[in-house]
């Protein structure tokens, strides 16, 4: 039977640990919520403003605009991964990396050009240990991405794809719907497809009931810019919020089994200990039968 000491230090180091992992849990609780609170306001945003866009559309105006024309045969792309800074949050990074290598291998057989960028560390060290060094990296973003530097990103894409520099862009991250729902998506934000708009909102929007001023074609021209930027800025806050859950489910489960195990231990260690003690017992009890 183990020694009663050694077991007793293996099950302190282990209380350490449930201390840390405990704390982890805590810190993603609360970061979660917050980032939960934002992902459901800019959700409902994101959906009035692409409501209001396909809105516009069925309207049968006559509006041309790069972010909406259709490219049958890219041939210049970016690919943007979002994943975490840090680790500890179970699949979360792992199930991002999949659905990035897999489009990235798809895009590459398809497309002539094509770019990667990565935000996180996670996925920069993961792409580069497979031998995929991306064009540009991003570790700036943290739980809380501000819509400003989001911004930037998707003006730099909108430009290029308005100057012809680019014809597809595409989105690698997990998408939240809820808490027991979150999942490794690829979606192309550009370039947008009306279509796709009238889709979303054709459930829910009517015949339109609004007047324009000065007109539906010069509101139209700001609006889409702004959904793409929305959209992007949304996909930003889901990898945020996902990656929060996933570690403070990670850490949850890591502190429940250092519960059991500590609760193993422990019961060992009364065993151990009582065998020792039964030892000395006998010990002292032949010791002085032997003197008389």
């Amino acid at each position: 039977m183990a020694k009663a000491r050694a077991l007793d230090k293996r099950r302190k180091s282990i209380r350490n640990i449930r201390k840390i992992t405990r704390t982890m849990e805590l810190i993603a609780t609360a970061s979660f919520k917050r980032a939960m609170d934002r992902a459901n306001a800019a959700a409902a945003y994101t959906r009035r403003v692409s409501a209001l866009v396909a809105n516009l559309a069925r309207l049968g105006l006559d509006t041309t605009h790069p972010l909406l024309e259709a490219r049958p045969e890219p041939r210049r792309a970016v690919m943007l991964v979002l994943s975490a800074n840090r680790g500890l949050c179970g699949g979360h990074n792992a199930g991002v990396l999949r659905a990035g290598l897999a489009h990235w291998k798809d895009l590459t057989a398809t497309i002539p050009d094509v770019q990667l960028e990565i935000a996180g560390k996670r996925g920069i060290s993961g792409f580069r240990f497979r031998g995929i060094q991306p064009t540009q990296s991003f570790t700036h973003f943290d739980d809380r991405p501000a819509y400003a530097e989001v911004e930037l990103l998707a003006n730099r894409y909108m430009e290029a794809c308005i100057t012809g520099r680019l014809d597809r862009f595409d989105v690698v991250y997990t998408k939240f719907e809820s808490m027991s729902r979150m999942y490794p998506v690829v979606e192309t934000l550009l370039p947008l497809s009306a279509m796709q708009e009238v889709e979303e909102a054709a459930v829910t929007m009517g015949q339109s009931q609004y007047e324009f001023l000065p007109s539906a074609e010069s509101i139209l021209e700001e609006l889409i810019p702004m959904s793409f930027k929305t959209k992007l800025f949304k996909c930003f806050l889901d990898a945020a919020v996902t990656e929060q859950i996933a570690r403070m489910m990670a850490m949850k489960a890591a502190t429940e089994n250092a519960d059991t195990m500590i609760s193993n231990l422990t019961m060992t260690y009364n065993r151990a200990r009582q065998g020792q003690i039964t030892n000395e017992i006998l010990e002292v009890i032949s010791g002085a039968e032997a003197l008389n």
